[in-house]
């Protein structure tokens, strides 16, 4: 790669940064995704990336199975570069030529925002030397067998680290261009250094290492050759050739200073080792390997001949990367509601052309925070302050594997991605990483890419809980993890999730979850979580059979369709959302207030919409211990309403009047209501002010579910309000609701004004685990209330339907979602679904190779049966209708389709 010092600096004609002579300049005040000129993924004068690697098909005399889940790719120099498998300690493939594809989820929506395309990279060059799927290092004797666990039939793939007792990975220190790998096996500490020497045209290959604590034979695994005819030793070379000519040859040649040499052999004419001696004394040795023609072989012998044994000091830092500091403006939103949102402007552009697709932030102190980007870059941003007029970026770390979790414990920063989580530190204090420890990576990992490293949030007392993606290989996806304090040990906490989100309280403990609503997941739900906790989603054949847990509320799709992490309001400064959990939908976007009530043998939770501007989708959320105030992350991939790409906000409360619901109870009587101010006396008790709906859910391997009565059938059931009743102090109403049952969804709309004037038109969702008699007099309702009516009323139906039209139509697009899946045009970009412009009548491929043509019928049988025909190209991720919507509302869609 180009040296660090080469670099050019011309963006600093087009945007301010501080030079480092002491001088200020104007800051960006603005971010345009669309016009940046964002670079390529992988950065000139940076010595790695992080992600999967499948080497399967190499060609002859390589490796039949070889594939990592978790691989430095490293870049050597002069077109070389190898792949080290960070699980079992081994150079998976080294190779010369061109690099890699960028075509993992993050690499391929890096400048292409909405492209969910990705694929397992292969690698595009030439390859040279090669290992299995087999441990880099073993102890006493040659190994080639993998001794982890095997996920499902003894001969399917095996994820997730060596066993400790066989090797750990400690992490990697990085000098410049010089990138050093430092891992145990067995006692033994070792630091590698990879690096690749040119001679002609040809590459070699060297390993340069420092063993420390020999108490054992170790065996290095360095090649496997699987087309070997004949084998030569001169010295300290092996000369293993290949081909029926007999014309290309791999040779591996070692240099130490331990007095009894080391030497290469080969094991069952396939394996090529070199033994290193128990000893008392640190050893150090370099190999240099090297795959090519025969008759360049007496140049290989001559590089050889003046091999050294060179260890860069690694343990005292480097150059900086990056040393500029780019300056940025945030923009503060006028104080017109309870609580507004402020924006951090981030640092785009910036001399690097690198994008800024923020994921998550955690504060060091009231003023400075590190934020992590799914590209896998760590910034420290200072500056955060009341006006935020002056925000000051700094680059701190790169190459993580699509990281979408950040904390900091003591000043040091924890990254949570795909390759476990990563402790940085800046060994020589000049603000950038030079020792990338791994922390944690016993949790498994596979190479499938919905296998989210999602979530982290720190546990009370020590450690950590994340959440996994349930979508992949491993034998832990679709789990809620427990990492001790030392990092050592993974406790599993809770299983059966599609795709977790979680949230914490620092303080008490209490530990949430949301879902992805899809297959086995009918809607959104949100989840406390506890140890043992099955949650329905069937990563296994007997999870089938599990007792799965109640959601605390599940949230309709039309409300959130995605949701994402939880954050606790603490601090004391954020006004009515104080000690409230808030869950944050990536979908709408936004965030919700959620509310929970507490019975006898239950919990129950409901949820109402915190309106603002957000302008990106909301995935995580974190407190600033100094203004007490809630700084919200988000980036845009997946399918949202949002069509902005990234953004870092401050959620700010103003001290304004708020008017969605603090508190509520759902039991015997009906539905209490409570909210922070004085309500209109005529209006709150006025049933017409409300209307409430109640349905259940069907679990299914469908995607989502329809909406069914609580007899089974399709549809929601309108409950009449018979009366509704407001409390001495005028802030809660009663609504009395006939025959409340258990029930998965329930839904209160309503439209009410406060005693000052202002109108509260909104809605409350929630669900029924448990019906207790409310506690009237205790909910502030003295007066008495004639309950008769309640206990005697049977469930009524649904009203009667009102005309279908093309207006009712466009309206239900939006309302219901369809318009965040679907584009009314022919723009694919952001959208899970095919455009609909034309779409009537025309002819449509599905994936069962069938075809037909796009009338009245197939549109309303895909609102109903989504799953009968999947259009060519797109994944089965549409949820039902059936139950949530009218005969008239399904007539009227079609009638709108047909329109575009």
């Amino acid at each position: 790669m180009a040296s660090v010092h080469k670099r050019l600096f011309w963006w600093a004609a087009l945007f301010f940064m501080q030079t480092g002579c002491g001088e200020r300049h104007q800051a960006i005040t603005t971010n345009d995704f669309e016009t940046a000129e964002i670079g390529p993924f992988v950065e000139a004068g940076f010595p790695f990336i992080t992600g999967p690697l499948n080497s399967d098909k190499l060609g002859p005399g390589f490796p039949e199975r070889n594939r990592s889940a978790r691989t430095l790719s490293i870049n050597l120099g002069d077109s070389a570069y190898v792949g080290f498998d960070m699980d079992l300690l081994r150079w998976s493939v080294a190779w010369d030529g061109e690099f890699l594809p960028m075509v993992t989820m993050s690499q391929i929506s890096y400048d292409d925002f909405f492209n969910k395309g990705d694929q397992i990279p292969s690698i595009l060059g030439t390859p040279k030397i090669a290992t299995g799927e087999y441990a880099g290092w073993t102890i006493d004797t040659p190994n080639f067998r993998d001794p982890r666990n095997p996920i499902g039939e003894a001969d399917s793939y095996r994820y997730g680290p060596l066993p400790e007792q066989f090797g750990r990975w400690n992490g990697l220190y990085l000098k410049g261009d010089d990138i050093g790998l430092s891992y145990t096996i067995g006692t033994t500490n070792i630091l590698e250094y990879p690096s690749s020497t040119r001679f002609g045209t040809e590459t070699a290959f060297s390993r340069t290492f420092a063993l420390d604590g020999l108490q054992h034979a170790l065996y290095l695994n360095v090649a496997e050759v699987g087309n070997e005819l004949d084998t030569e030793v001169t010295g300290s070379v092996l000369y293993i050739y290949h081909g029926e000519a007999r014309d290309t040859v791999t040779a591996i040649g070692v240099v130490t200073n331990h007095a009894e040499g080391l030497r290469p052999s080969i094991v069952d004419n396939k394996y090529i080792t070199v033994r290193f001696p128990p000893t008392d004394a640190p050893i150090e040795a370099t190999v240099l390997m090297w795959n090519g023609p025969v008759a360049k072989k007496d140049a290989f012998l001559e590089l050889f001949s003046k091999a050294k044994i060179e260890m860069p000091d690694f343990g005292r830092g480097g150059p900086a990367y990056w040393t500029e500091t780019v300056y940025t403006q945030g923009a503060l939103s006028p104080d017109t509601a309870a609580y507004v949102t402020d924006i951090l402007t981030l640092p785009l552009p910036n001399p690097w052309k690198r994008n800024v697709r923020v994921a998550d932030a955690a504060f060091f102190d009231g003023k400075r925070a590190a934020v992590v980007t799914f590209s896998g870059d760590v910034w420290i941003v200072e500056g955060i302050d009341k006006n935020l007029e002056r925000l000051k970026w700094r680059r701190f770390a790169s190459g993580l594997y699509e990281p979408m979790s950040i904390e900091v414990v003591d000043g040091t920063v924890y990254v949570f991605g795909k390759e476990g989580i990563v402790r940085l530190h800046d060994l020589n204090d000049d603000g950038v990483a030079d020792f990338y420890e791994n922390f944690c990576n016993e949790m498994e990992q596979s190479l499938h890419s919905r296998e989210w490293a999602a979530d982290m949030v720190l546990a009370p007392g020590g450690g950590f809980y994340v959440a996994k993606g349930g979508i992949g290989g491993s034998s832990q996806r679709g789990t809620i993890l427990k990492i001790s304090a030392d990092g050592r040990h993974v406790e599993t906490v809770a299983t059966g999730l599609r795709g977790p989100y979680i949230g914490i309280h620092p303080t008490k403990g209490t530990l949430s979850a949301s879902d992805q609503q899809g297959n086995y997941v009918p809607s959104t739900p949100l989840l406390l979580v506890e140890k043992g906790d099955y949650f329905g989603f069937p990563t296994t054949p007997e999870a089938h059979q599990a007792t799965i847990k109640s959601p605390l509320t599940w949230i309709p799709h039309r409300v959130d369709r995605s949701g994402n992490s939880q954050t606790w309001i603490t601090g004391g400064k954020m006004g009515p959302l104080d000690e409230q959990m808030i869950h944050f939908s990536f979908a709408r976007p936004g965030l919700f207030r959620v509310l929970i009530d507490t019975t006898s043998n239950a919990h129950q939770g409901g949820v109402s919409f915190l309106r603002a501007n957000y302008p990106a989708p909301t995935q995580k959320g974190t407190i600033n211990p100094a203004d007490g105030q809630l700084y919200i992350t988000g980036f845009n991939l997946w399918g949202s309403s949002s069509q902005g790409i990234a953004a870092f906000v401050r959620l700010r409360y103003t001290g304004l009047p708020f008017y969605l619901p603090e508190r509520f109870k759902a039991g015997a009587q009906g539905i209490v209501l409570r909210f922070g101010v004085e309500l209109d006396s005529a209006v709150a008790k006025d049933p017409l002010s409300f209307q409430v709906k109640r349905w259940n859910y069907k679990r299914t391997k469908e995607y989502g579910s329809g909406h069914f009565k609580l007899d089974g059938t399709p549809g929601e059931e309108s409950m009449p309000v018979f009366s509704s009743h407001l409390s001495a102090d005028r802030k809660a109403v009663l609504l009395v609701v006939p025959k409340m049952e258990q029930v998965m969804q329930m839904e209160v709309l309503y439209n009410l004004r406060s005693a000052d004037g202002a109108v509260l038109e909104d809605g409350f969702w929630f669900t029924v685990n448990e019906v207790d008699e409310i506690d009237l007099t205790g909910e502030g309702f003295n007066q008495p209330i004639d309950l008769s009516i309640n206990l005697a009323a049977d469930r009524s139906g649904r009203t009667a339907d009102e005309r279908p039209s093309e207006e009712k139509g466009a309206q239900l697009f939006k309302a219901v979602a369809c318009a965040g899946c679907h584009s009314t045009g022919v723009k694919t970009d952001g959208f899970y679904g095919p455009p609909f412009k034309d779409l009537f009548l025309s002819e449509r491929r599905f994936e069962d190779g069938t075809s037909g043509k796009a009338d009245a019928d197939y549109i309303r049988e895909s609102i109903l049966t989504p799953a009968k025909k999947i259009v060519k190209g797109y994944d089965a991720e549409m949820p039902s209708y059936l139950g949530m919507l009218s005969e008239s509302d399904v007539e009227s869609l079609v009638l709108y389709i047909k329109t575009l």
